[in-house]
């Protein structure tokens, strides 16, 4: 199945974000070797949802490259997840909304190229499965 360049633009914005998930995870390494830490045992846990989040992430990318509509649907999750976060720094005693548009652009740019890889990918789509039903 051949790709478009918008899929792999949207494959290699994911790639990027999985390698940035990968960053935070060795700062929460960094921090609990230094002590940084009020809880191990939740720093632990957190570091270990936060490598599977980055290898689910780099996934997705992978299955996008390949143009498959589950990496396209769980990369779109991840967006909305990120924006949640970035809505969730709007609130609290430290709310701040200079944070909360960091966090969220990078979110609306891979949404944006995650939708566009989608409607990209659906008239190939509607002719595979075409081509599928004329073999049965």
């Amino acid at each position: 199945m051949r790709t478009t360049g918008i899929e792999k633009a949207a494959s290699v914005y994911l790639a990027l974000e999985a390698v940035a998930v990968l960053a935070l995870s060795t700062w929460e390494m960094l921090a609990l070797i230094s002590g940084d830490s009020a809880s191990v045992p939740s720093s632990i846990a957190l570091l270990v949802l936060t490598v599977v989040a980055a290898a689910a992430v780099a996934a997705f990318a992978v299955v996008v490259w390949r143009g498959g509509s589950w990496g396209r649907s769980g990369g779109i999750v991840v967006q909305l997840l990120i924006l949640a976060v970035a809505g969730g720094t709007l609130t609290g005693p430290d709310a701040d909304g200079s944070i909360a548009l960091a966090i969220a652009a990078p979110a609306l740019v891979g949404l944006a190229l995650l939708i566009a890889a989608s409607r990209a990918a659906g008239p190939r789509t509607r002719l595979e499965t075409a081509a599928d039903e004329d073999e049965v």
